[in-house]
């Protein structure tokens, strides 16, 4: 009897630790975030390894839809409206189909974020279909990966890869209206006035330098210090031809720095300094 209960208690407990191993995943979740425009770019996928395997024509055939990854559908959710390929996107998120094929791959961005994979995949929730030509790489990617790369204040790359294959997708944000509205509400009615960021959007994004001037001018009188300031006063001055003007700006922001301790604008503005006498 003793016997009998030992061997049905050994049952009960190993049968409750089996239970409780986990194993790897053998294509493991991966969640990648990127801050991009006014908003983020999240992307949600499952990554398989080849394994020894050949990938492309193969494992992931040609001329046929696949889910991009293994398990669930890729994801992919934009906190800010992008444009991709001429595509225009609203906020949301996407289910990204791709087509692989040996000259071009068919891109597909659709409704279908709850799909498991591709099933309940419908046409008629598309919002997107582009082509796209592959890249081949010499250094072999063993297991999927995206990747963001190409960072810029409105565009940036999503970057798919595996075994020899890569694909580039271009991304652009559009934000210039937005941000502009938030500006100029802002400067009429805010109590603090955002003097020294409507200069950089102004300069860099609406290229209005003479907007820029001005509220970098402003931004100067109320932070008086501002080396940074100075120094970007001075370069908005030389892209207007105002040499006089931007090399006293110029002077001015290597005095400030110098001040500050901070020898990266000092080295900045003496060559800058340079290019104007």
């Amino acid at each position: 009897m003793k016997k009998l209960l030992a061997i049905a208690l050994f049952g009960i407990l190993g049968g409750n630790s089996f239970a409780q191993i986990k194993f790897p995943q053998p294509s493991p979740f991966q969640t990648i975030t990127q801050d991009f425009g006014m908003g983020k770019i999240e992307l949600s996928y499952y990554r398989p390894s080849a394994k020894g395997r050949k990938v492309m024509g193969d494992l992931v055939p040609y001329d046929k839809m696949w889910r991009t990854g293994a398990n669930g559908s890729t994801l992919i959710k934009f906190t800010e409206p992008v444009e991709i390929m001429g595509n225009k996107l609203d906020t949301g998120t996407y289910a990204l189909y791709t087509v692989p094929g040996k000259k071009t791959w068919e891109i597909i961005l659709n409704k279908g974020n709850k799909n498991w994979g591709l099933d309940g995949y419908k046409s008629e929730e598309d919002v997107a279909r582009f082509q796209i030509t592959p890249n081949k790489s010499k250094q072999m990617t063993e297991t999927f990966s995206f990747q963001f790369s190409n960072m810029k204040a409105e565009s940036c790359t999503l970057l798919m890869s595996w075994e020899n294959t890569e694909i580039a997708i271009p991304i652009n944000a559009s934000f210039r209206d937005k941000l502009r509205s938030q500006l100029e509400e802002a400067l009429k009615n805010a109590e603090k006035k955002p003097y020294w960021q409507a200069a950089q959007f102004y300069n860099e994004y609406d290229k209005n330098y003479g907007k820029a001037l001005e509220y970098a001018g402003k931004a100067l009188e109320i932070n008086g210090k501002a080396y940074w300031i100075a120094l970007y006063k001075a370069k908005i001055e030389k892209e207007m031809g105002m040499k006089a003007e931007a090399l006293a700006s110029a002077r001015k922001a290597k005095d400030l720095a110098k001040e500050g301790e901070n020898d990266d604008y000092v080295k900045m503005a003496e060559e800058l300094i340079k290019e104007l006498e």
